[in-house]
């Protein structure tokens, strides 16, 4: 790792591999690394060494590069203007979209829809159908009432837990896998007994959702791989 080449054309030299970075510097006690759809970003306190960040990106290196494959085998949103032909997840499998009269409906692997305006609604119907059921599930395992679920239109934030005990799900989750929807559930129902996201709260995670720590990596990548919905004016 170059320290000109570094801060001049952000490039970092990872085993065999000359990787692109973005760097910062903030007011922070720790150095981060982060690999997401954007590629890699290090972030380091003000007065950091460049010995030390250096001696810390090495540390990382092999994580890094897996995380940089991970990611470059995501597949990139696909933009859905309600046409016969487009391909879209439904709970981890893809359909594929055809225009025709009448309600929405699936058949095998094709869902029948008559506009986009029209698929979009039905997706945040089947959304609460399905995922209201769910959060109860969980708050029955915590001991605790079954929550009032609404849904949000949210790309970024799956869910969020309120101080009164409603739980709001962002209705894409029924793009993605239900096992994986699953964490995102146990995870806002977990903050019905701590909302917070103290030890306390990830022991009450592990009790409802054992395998957490992968289904949080796995998520990340499913959300950016979301599809867009492009209304025609």
């Amino acid at each position: 790792m170059d320290r000109r080449t570094a801060k001049s054309a952000n490039l970092i030299r990872l085993g065999e591999r000359e990787v692109r970075y973005r760097f910062v510097r903030r007011r922070r006690r720790t150095l981060g690394i982060t690999v997401d759809v954007d590629g890699l970003k290090l972030s380091a306190p003000l007065r950091a060494p460049w010995r030390d960040i250096e001696g810390f990106v090495r540390e990382k290196e092999r994580w890094i590069l897996a995380k940089l494959d991970q990611w470059a085998q995501t597949p990139r949103p696909a933009r859905l203007h309600g046409a016969s032909g487009e391909r879209m997840p439904l709970f981890g499998e893809l359909v594929q979209l055809e225009v025709q009269r009448g309600p929405v409906r699936r058949q095998n692997g094709t869902l029948f829809i008559p506009d986009l305006r029209s698929l979009m609604k039905w997706l945040k119907a089947i959304a609460l159908d399905v995922l209201t059921p769910r959060a109860a599930h969980f708050a029955q395992l915590l001991g605790q009432p079954a929550p009032r679920v609404a849904l949000s239109n949210a790309r970024t934030q799956w869910g969020v837990c309120t101080e009164g005990g409603a739980i709001r799900l962002s209705w894409r989750l029924v793009h993605i896998d239900p096992q994986l929807a699953d964490y995102v559930i146990a995870h806002e129902t977990a903050h019905l007994v701590e909302l917070n996201h103290s030890a306390r709260f990830w022991r009450v995670v592990e009790r409802l959702y054992p395998d957490w720590r992968p289904a949080r990596g796995r998520l990340e990548l499913a959300g950016a791989a979301l599809p867009i919905f492009k209304e025609t004016p």
